[in-house]
């Protein structure tokens, strides 16, 4: 039988629900945005913590709080958050690859041109230093040209792709009310 697989806890300690969600949001608890500082408080921890492991999510709040209805939308509320927070990045990350789809197109039409044109600087130019520093010119900014679409598709995409699994994480964690008396 396998051991059980360890389970990772990010706890936090508030007043009052309100203390989670955004004041200025006119939505129910259950859909409204989490607090911007609740947030950046529950991600950072979470990004510290191993990614081969689940989360628990322990609220501390008074009892009276513990048993508000407020409360009963804690762990929905939270759960819809970070999954449309996943969704949103995963968004973002399309739209980087169909930038980098469209870069790398401009940037192989422009390679091809710049080479094409470095093969006839000799019979415009004629020989001599100016020919070679145009072709040698043209060819790195053929190259320079692919430098974005590069960047794109072997850098940054990771970090991105990193930040939406950690909401895709954190959208299944098991959130556990806790009250402090």
């Amino acid at each position: 039988m396998p051991p059980p697989t360890a389970v990772s806890t990010i706890e936090l300690s508030v007043k009052e629900v309100a203390q989670l969600f955004e004041t200025l949001d006119p939505y129910p608890f259950h859909e409204r945005d989490l607090d911007r500082d609740a947030e950046e408080y529950i991600v950072g921890w979470a990004r510290e913590l191993p990614r081969d492991r689940p989360f628990k999510i322990v609220v501390h709040l008074p009892a009276a709080e513990a048993q508000s209805r407020a409360a009963g939308g804690i762990e929905d509320g939270m759960k819809r958050f970070f999954a449309y927070r996943a969704d949103a990045v995963g968004r973002d990350l399309r739209e980087l690859f169909r930038v980098g789809r469209l870069s790398l197109f401009i940037g192989i039409v422009v390679l091809i041109a710049c080479v094409t044109a470095a093969q006839f600087v000799d019979v415009v130019i004629g020989e001599g230093p100016l020919t070679v520093i145009t072709r040698e010119s043209l060819i790195i900014l053929g190259w320079v040209a692919n430098w974005r679409p590069l960047e794109i598709f072997l850098y940054e995409w990771l970090p991105i792709s990193r930040r939406r699994n950690l909401y895709r994480r954190l959208a299944v964690a098991t959130i556990e009310l806790r009250p402090v008396h």
